[in-house]
Order: C-alpha cells, then sequence, then structure tokens
C-alpha cells in the first residue's frame, strides 16, 4: 500500500542524547499498559519536538493508539494504527536514545501477526493478547518486570 506519510532519513546523531520528559513519561504509561494516557503524553512529546526524534514519538504513540483499540476491541482501528507505525519507527536504528526500536518493530508486528490469527474467533480471543513493553536499555529508564518483560522477572 502506497503512503502519502513523508519519508524520514534519521541521522544516527539524532538518536543521541535524552528522551524529551514527557516521552519518558509516556514510556512509563505505556510499560504499564495505560495506552490511552501514554499516547496523550507521548503525543505532548511529539508536538514540542522540532527534530527528527519527534517521528519516534509518533511511531510510539501509534503502537499505543493500536494496543489501546485492541484492548477495547476495536480489531479495524489497531490494524490501520499498525498499518502506520513502521513508517515511523523504520528510518531509525536499532537503537535510538535508549529505546530498542528493533525491539519495538518486532514486538508490535508480533502482536499484528496473532490478530490475523485470532481475527476469525470471538472478540473474548482478544484477552488472550500479550501487550509487550517498549525496552530500554538506558540507566534509570523503566523497563517493567513481570512474566511477560524481556527480563522475565
Amino acid at each position: 500500500m502506497p503512503s502519502n506519510l513523508p519519508q524520514v532519513t534519521v541521522d544516527p546523531i539524532h538518536c543521541q542524547g535524552d528522551l524529551h520528559p514527557e516521552a519518558v513519561h509516556g514510556i512509563h504509561l505505556f510499560n504499564h499498559q495505560d495506552f490511552f494516557e501514554a499516547h496523550e503524553a507521548l503525543e505532548a512529546a511529539w508536538k514540542d519536538e522540532k527534530g527528527p526524534i519527534r517521528h519516534l514519538y509518533r511511531g510510539i504513540l501509534q503502537v499505543a493508539v493500536g494496543y489501546y483499540h485492541l484492548k477495547r476491541g476495536n480489531i479495524s482501528g489497531a490494524r490501520k494504527m499498525f498499518q502506520r507505525c513502521l513508517e515511523w519507527l523504520a528510518p531509525f536504528p536499532d537503537q535510538c536514545r535508549g529505546i530498542d526500536v528493533a525491539r519495538l518493530i518486532q514486538d508490535y508486528q508480533a502482536v499484528e501477526t496473532r490478530l490475523d490469527r485470532l481475527a476469525s474467533e470471538s472478540p473474548t480471543t482478544l484477552a488472550s493478547l500479550v501487550f509487550p513493553p517498549v525496552v530500554m536499555h538506558e540507566p534509570g529508564l523503566e523497563t517493567p518486570h513481570g512474566p511477560n518483560s524481556p527480563t522475565g522477572k
């Protein structure tokens, strides 16, 4: 499907530095599966940011909205969001500002693939979906622990 979204090129230099404070807050909310509020915080960071890193925030917030739709049983809304995520996330290196972008892409695409398998079943099967956290590799930034976390703790 052709896209009308702008092509984004990200120089690795833009992946150095700190995340916007609202992005940190939004990722914290995302990792606690408060996807609506995560979207709000990430949108604030996206609007405030002027550089290319804003597209990373936009990609993460669209994954959050996709997961939010799934939690509410809105499969078509989730698919719509997932179709857009890759265009915003793919231009970034695997790691950017501590975010494991490659893992985020892999994780939301795995949810999308599972969704495709569940689509013919009843909506109650959506409850079996697991929403992986945004994995962070910077000290002081939170990645939750639990049976579905990357650490398995």
